[in-house]
């Protein structure tokens, strides 16, 4: 995977990539205290290109950003529109995109309140997140020695920077011990979510997912599926399980924007089910790559087209 791009959004202009930089004495690289977002651009079989929930996860950003007290120096409406920009002058028919808002360079120190707030936007070529080995057989999984953070110790709903230092310490620690990924508890022994997504279980074929109220991120991707696995005619719970439910369930599946929709076959070296993607899961995930991938016709609302000329 390569990061590079032709073009980055600064402030409202296009910079080359390569001169697309900061201060080293920006506040955001020193205090993790921004907000941002990720969002995926599909192709799809038709030969069009459309922006998944674009104005969800740009409405977040900003919903982040007030969460932090930061204002952002645009509208909605404009950062919709460089969204696409981004991706138009980089020629990229699917891509990720990456808005940052982050604190400038003017003083330091945790009390800084004068800094001027700026906002970027990425983009790249992203493949499967957590594999496509992962996406058709499933990933192993273990319990993190690290919990999701307690909702008055940070604001869980933000999606900000800095709170994701506990993700990536989870991460890695999954990763350094032979897993692909950490499923987080909550403070109290609840299963919260992963280090960058949510959970579903499933048992006797119900679908359960940690509820929006409790220390998760409100995923969009997670919304998504909510309504897919309702419309297919499943019984969704948001309620609290334990970590010993999991190693009972059915089946057990992630989702995210960059994670997309990906079963776990193992949980803390118990087999999950078969040790395969579970029936519920592939039905699910049909559908979900059928609406962002193929000419599935559903929930148009979902799409933001955009052509490359």
């Amino acid at each position: 995977m390569s990061l590079m791009s032709k073009y980055v959004w600064m402030d409202g202009d296009f910079v080359p990539f390569d001169q697309a930089q900061v201060p080293v004495m920006t506040h955001t690289l020193h205090y993790g205290y921004g907000a941002f977002e990720g969002i995926r651009a599909y192709e799809r079989s038709d030969g069009g290109s459309h922006i998944f929930r674009l104005e969800e996860h740009i409405e977040r950003l900003f919903e982040s950003a007030h969460i932090l007290g930061l204002e952002i120096p645009f509208s909605q409406k404009e950062i919709n529109e460089a969204c696409v920009e981004t991706l138009r002058r980089n020629g990229f028919k699917s891509g990720y995109l990456r808005p940052l808002v982050y604190l400038g360079s003017e003083t330091m120190g945790l009390g800084a309140l004068s800094n001027t707030v700026h906002i970027a936007i990425a983009s790249w070529q992203w493949g499967a997140y957590l594999g496509d080995d992962g996406l058709k057989h499933g990933i192993r999984a273990k319990i993190s020695s690290f919990n999701r953070s307690h909702v008055n110790v940070n604001m869980v709903k933000g999606k900000i920077c800095g709170q994701y230092v506990n993700s990536v310490i989870a991460k890695r620690e999954a990763l350094k011990s032979g897993y692909q990924e950490a499923i987080m508890l909550d403070t109290q022994g609840f299963v919260s979510e992963c280090t960058g997504e949510n959970l579903f279980m499933v048992k006797k074929g119900v679908i359960n997912t940690a509820p929006y109220g409790s220390s998760i991120l409100g995923g969009i991707t997670r919304d998504t599926l909510i309504n897919i696995a309702k419309a297919s005619g499943y019984t969704v719970q948001e309620r609290l399980f334990t970590r010993d439910e999991l190693y009972t369930a059915d089946e057990i599946f992630l989702c995210g924007t960059a994670a997309e929709v990906t079963p776990v076959r193992e949980v803390d070296d118990r087999q999950v089910g078969d040790g395969k993607p579970g029936p519920i899961c592939r039905r699910i995930a049909e559908k979900f790559f059928s609406v962002v991938k193929g000419g599935d016709p559903d929930y148009p609302e979902w799409r933001f087209e955009y052509q490359l000329t």
